[in-house]
């Protein structure tokens, strides 16, 4: 499986732990400051994007002498510098992209983020968009049949509508069940739910779903 990671800016404690991926084909993308953590935890990027405007001089020399290819955008733009570096990551034609360093900071940020997972994957169904950080992984479901596989470092799953009602909702295998509910914008009653079963299910005929797994720790 090909992953692509794009760290992004936020703050560095809240960044994915990212020796788990040590054995993968992962291509890392470093969006402005992000390239600064990735670098920071050993890393050294495929890539640095951004107008690296949040990155000191002292900072920037280093993603210079250490990254191979550096794509330094215009302060004034219409993308995001982590748009720019999803956009480029695109190219490795991986099988999940994966975007860290967005949550824990700026609001702005974390919504762009979301907005952004959600239009990436709509038009590319076949790749699995995520935002993770050290407690929490976020996915977007479509509709559909989808299989979770409990995680014990994630107990705790929630489903919210993200752009209009989610119809037809059905979860089998986990603590708390349904059976054809309307998951409304704006409800939060299937909020931290948890997985019962090795393998639980999540179904429905219509919407778009957020999904977030998380944990305490």
């Amino acid at each position: 499986m090909k992953i692509a990671i794009i760290c992004a800016g936020g703050p560095e404690a809240d960044v994915l732990d990212l020796k788990a991926f040590a054995e993968e084909d992962v291509m890392y993308v470093g969006a402005d400051r992000g390239a600064v953590h990735l670098l920071n935890s050993g890393i050294i990027p495929d890539a640095a994007i951004g107008d690296f405007d949040s990155v000191t001089d002292a900072e920037y020399d280093q993603i210079l002498e250490s990254v191979s290819y550096i794509e330094k955008a215009d302060s004034e733009k219409d993308q995001t510098d982590t748009e720019l570096a999803v956009l480029h990551a695109l190219s490795f034609k991986p099988d999940r992209v994966i975007l860290t360093g967005v949550t824990g900071g700026r609001l702005d940020h974390t919504e762009a983020a979301l907005h952004l997972m959600h239009r990436l994957q709509e038009e590319h169904k076949h790749i699995k968009f995520m935002v993770c950080n050290q407690t929490n992984e976020i996915s977007i479901l479509r509709a559909g049949v989808h299989r979770i596989t409990r995680d014990e470092r994630y107990p705790f799953i929630s489903f919210f509508s993200f752009v209009g009602p989610v119809k037809k909702l059905t979860l089998t295998g986990f603590k708390y069940e349904t059976v054809d509910a309307t998951l409304e914008i704006g409800t939060t009653k299937f909020t931290s739910n948890e997985t019962a079963s090795e393998v639980c299910t999540i179904s429905f005929r219509e919407g778009i779903c957020l999904m977030v797994r998380s944990s305490d720790s």
